[in-house]
């Protein structure tokens, strides 16, 4: 296997894996607290946070863990990551992306596919987006240039409080939109 085909693969399994801990969590969330939805929220938030962690910590030297075709384009915008292999990383983040939300289902025993039920529109939510993600650029962006060692934590952290500080609980990843519409 290449050392491109391994970045692909581990870009495939991040995204996904991401995604049925998202899911799944909310999923656990929502049934474990269904009458109190901030517990339910501060549970998805933890295993979230906790799940990125483990995942950019142990795939970053493989794919550089960006499971996310913001990030990944970021990075080609700032002449750190090759243009070639973007459209890969994409593509892969897409399909794991949605890929994961499957199996959240199926391990919870609902239709592996549905349409969200919340209904999330307006500028609020755009603008939420909007927040989410370039604060997670630049989160990125400092902690690459300044305490590389950190990035995991401090991606997984800045996340875990996006989704109290934004009125869209924080997606901040186009392939995690598309993937729980």
């Amino acid at each position: 296997m290449t050392a491109t085909s391994r970045a692909l693969a581990a870009e495939f399994f991040g995204t996904g894996a991401l995604l049925a801990v998202v899911v799944g969590s909310g999923i656990m969330g929502e049934r474990l607290s269904p009458s109190n939805p901030g517990v339910a929220l501060l549970a998805n938030a933890l295993a979230t946070a906790f799940g990125l962690y483990v995942l950019i910590a142990s795939l970053a030297p493989v794919s550089r863990a960006h499971f996310n075709p913001v990030v990944t384009l970021a990075a080609v915008l700032n002449r750190e990551f090759p243009a070639r292999h973007a459209l890969g990383y994409i593509a892969v983040q897409w399909i794991g992306a949605i890929g994961g939300v499957w199996l959240a289902h199926v391990m919870f025993d609902l239709p592996i596919v549905q349409a969200s039920q919340h209904v999330r529109h307006g500028i609020g939510q755009w603008v939420s987006e909007v927040v989410a993600t370039a604060g997670l650029l630049v989160t990125i962006g400092g902690f690459t240039r300044h305490a590389r060692a950190q990035v995991a934590a401090a991606v997984a952290a800045y996340i875990a409080a996006a989704y109290w500080f934004t009125a869209s609980t924080s997606f901040a990843n186009p392939a995690v939109t598309t993937a729980r519409a």
